[in-house]
């Protein structure tokens, strides 16, 4: 007898489910490589708060970057396209 999954989860495709763990891998990999190294280089309190608040500054940057590229290559497909094949 195969998983009896809820009715909600059941609707997922798999898609949803590859986006969902490569933004948990990347929210991880901003984690452990920008956060805690920022916080963790201050000794007092608000030293660390200030550190943790540009650490967000940094992943809204790196999150709008993302999205620029992406409607870019999005509304230049066709152009990407051809130069990729050489026409």
């Amino acid at each position: 007898m195969g998983l009896v999954l809820p009715l909600a989860l059941q609707k997922i495709q798999d898609e949803y489910v590859l986006f969902g763990i490569t933004g948990l891998v990347c929210l991880a990999a901003f984690v452990s490589l920008i956060f805690i190294p920022a916080v963790s280089s201050y000794g007092r309190i608000w030293e660390k708060a200030v550190a943790g608040l540009l650490s967000v500054f940094v992943l809204a940057a790196l999150v709008s970057i993302g999205a620029v590229l992406g409607v870019a290559i999005v509304l230049n497909y066709d152009t990407l396209l051809d130069l990729v094949h050489g026409r």
